[in-house]
């Protein structure tokens, strides 16, 4: 394999010891993104790619990679890393927030908003700088709700580390190089009992990182330690990257990337593990049914509802075709795929929702094309498009995610077509 080969793939995120930056980077490594594309972004943003230690570890018989940041050298002058001079600190968890030490010591403290303008002078790449960006948001909104202020006056200690800006703008670049079709995670382990901090002793899921999940829709799971298994900038990540929190989709595993943490855990190996997953190929479905019901007395207000039961009852398609029945009376002729498992159910569906007598339905095969999804960045915000690839796993068809950008269109006040073209191309200038 090389590393190209893991590029533009499904990433499936498994988080049963929970996540943090480290931990990510450090599974994204493993997986096969270069060291360089890493150590071209820190050099970009004045940290410097010699701080970087990589290497690899055993966790409970798990080889996996870990990285540490070196803090002992000064940080390189006139860019991104002045703002961060005064927080070199170590990690709590083994990661990136200082909510877990409890250490007592001074950190000092910067804000959003400067924060965000150094960002944007560091001269990351495009993609890069809107991925850190987006994760950094994701801190601040969280911070700012808790605290009760604005989120240009957040002010950062944690995040404000050194090895917290590699976590993060590390994984960005790492992931704009991965540029993944799509992202997964089932459930990330959280932790439980309580941490010591600045603010005094608090409930673990960390505050923070709970605010986090908690806006992006996320799914948390307690993992049964009485400990901080997930961190505010792990929680991040998951939030910016995952398209979906769901298990991994069917098709092949081409790598496997595992981060470790710094602590040992009592009970399972501390270890954040990311899956890059290809697309099933092309192929004949043996098992669907097409059902179909010639109906002329019924309104046609009605149409609509019909379609939506039989996708939620599990119908893969469904319409309606006007067609003239006996004695010359216009008609609609319903129109349905459905797995054998689901067959019976629309059936009995259509019989209880339409005035249809009967239903008639016969085997039919059929040739699908692998499907997947990529999330492209554009003017109107981050958007879907969804991707059919060949047996060769080439994108043969390209189409916007219709239901995002209605939703964008109406929120920038511009026509639905303009959104649609954004995504276009987007998609067409991705690397």
């Amino acid at each position: 394999m090389t590393t190209s080969d893991v590029r533009g793939l499904h990433l499936h995120f498994d988080c049963a010891s929970g996540i943090a930056g480290d931990m990510t980077l450090a599974a994204l490594l493993d997986l096969g993104v270069p060291e360089g594309v890493i150590g071209d972004a820190l050099d970009a943003i004045g940290v410097g790619r010699a701080r970087l230690g990589v290497r690899r570890v055993l966790k409970r018989g798990i080889a996996a990679v870990d990285v540490q940041v070196s803090t002992r050298d000064a940080l390189a002058s006139g860019r991104i890393a002045d703002v961060f001079r005064a927080h070199e600190h170590g990690h709590g968890h083994g990661h990136d927030h200082a909510h877990a030490r409890g250490d007592g010591k001074h950190h000092a403290h910067h804000h959003w908003a400067q924060i965000r303008r150094h960002l944007e002078g560091a001269g990351l790449p495009a993609a890069v700088l809107a991925r850190a960006m987006d994760m950094f948001e994701r801190v601040a909104r969280a911070e700012a709700k808790l605290h009760g202020t604005t989120v240009d006056e957040v002010a950062f200690h944690e995040v404000g580390a050194i090895d917290s800006i590699v976590d993060i703008v590390g994984t960005a670049a790492a992931l704009a190089w991965l540029a993944p079709a799509a992202v997964t995670c089932t459930e990330v382990a959280m932790g439980q009992g309580t941490l010591t901090c600045s603010h005094g002793v608090l409930p673990v899921p960390a505050p923070a990182a709970l605010e986090i999940l908690r806006e992006a829709g996320g799914v948390m799971a307690s993992g049964g330690l009485p400990r901080e298994l997930t961190t505010p900038t792990g929680a991040a990540i998951l939030a910016h990257a995952v398209t979906a929190w769901d298990g991994p989709p069917t098709g092949r595993p081409v790598a496997v990337g595992w981060g470790a943490g710094d602590f040992e855990l009592p009970d399972r190996a501390n270890v954040v593990r990311v899956t890059a997953i290809a697309p099933r190929a092309a192929s004949v479905d043996v098992d669907v049914w097409r059902l179909e019901a010639n109906i002329d007395d019924m309104s046609p207000e009605l149409a609509g509802h019909v379609i939506e039961r039989a996708l939620a009852t599990g119908a893969l398609d469904a319409w309606w075709t006007p067609i003239t029945m006996k004695k010359g009376r216009p008609a609609l002729l319903f129109g349905a795929l459905a797995p054998s498992a689901v067959r019976d159910a629309v059936v009995a569906m259509l019989l209880r929702e339409t005035t249809t007598i009967g239903v008639r339905f016969d085997r039919v095969e059929r040739t699908v094309l692998a499907r997947d999804a990529v999330t492209v960045d554009t003017e109107y915000g981050p958007l879907a498009v969804k991707l059919a690839r060949g047996p060769d796993g080439a994108v043969w068809n390209a189409a916007p995610e219709h239901d995002a950008c209605a939703a964008a269109a109406a929120r920038a006040g511009v026509p639905l077509k303009d959104v649609y073209a954004a995504v276009i191309a987007a998609w067409r200038g991705r690397p």
